[in-house]
């Protein structure tokens, strides 16, 4: 069964990003730091993560998915990622504006409700599971009941300030089963949570 999994590097304090964050810089002043994981001091990626076991096993698994769930917020800084995530899979963003007035990619379909997002990214993902990318659609889809899983990718750094992921939230504790700890190369700790529903 397709499951909706959340992936997401975040400092030890909890931020997403850094301060001044916008669609020019955005993962924010610093927020770079927190995909470091991914390269170490290397400029590419590929040659890092031949070199890293466990964290080629994290990148392996978000790669896989079946489809993308995403908002605006994250695909605009990201350039909708030239219209193509990864190996062609389709791509839902949640947006409530009218999707006339949006560029079109030919893998992207506008929703305009998280619960209809996710219900059509598990159908087209088949089997597969669903990449969820971007704060804001963790947080509406934890209150829809429509995320499955989180992975955090933890990374020994405070940040002070920035976009927490989890700002907003009501004041109601959501219980989460912890299903595996990673100790991941360049200092990150994966994380890996169940929502239950």
């Amino acid at each position: 069964m397709s499951h909706t999994v959340l992936y997401m590097s975040i400092s030890l304090d909890g931020f997403i990003a850094g301060p001044n964050e916008r669609v020019d810089n955005g993962l924010g002043d610093g927020g770079d730091r927190l995909h470091e994981w991914l390269t170490g001091a290397d400029a590419d990626p590929r040659k890092a993560l031949v070199r890293s076991r466990v964290n080629r096993q994290i990148v392996d698994e978000f790669m896989s998915t079946g489809a993308v769930v995403a908002g605006r917020g994250t695909v605009e800084p990201a350039g909708y990622w030239g219209g193509d995530h990864h190996d062609g899979v389709p791509i839902f963003i949640l947006t409530r504006q009218d999707p006339a007035n949006l560029k079109r990619w030919p893998l992207v379909t506008y929703v305009n409700d998280v619960a209809t997002a996710m219900t059509q990214a598990k159908e087209a993902a088949g089997k597969k599971n669903v990449l969820v990318h971007g704060a804001g659609i963790a947080q509406l889809a934890l209150i829809a009941g429509a995320l499955d899983e989180i992975e955090l990718h933890v990374i020994p750094v405070l940040f002070g300030q920035g976009r927490r992921l989890f700002d907003g939230l009501a004041a109601k504790q959501i219980e989460l089963e912890r299903t595996r700890i990673l100790e991941g190369e360049n200092g990150v700790t994966h994380m890996h949570y169940r929502v239950p529903h």
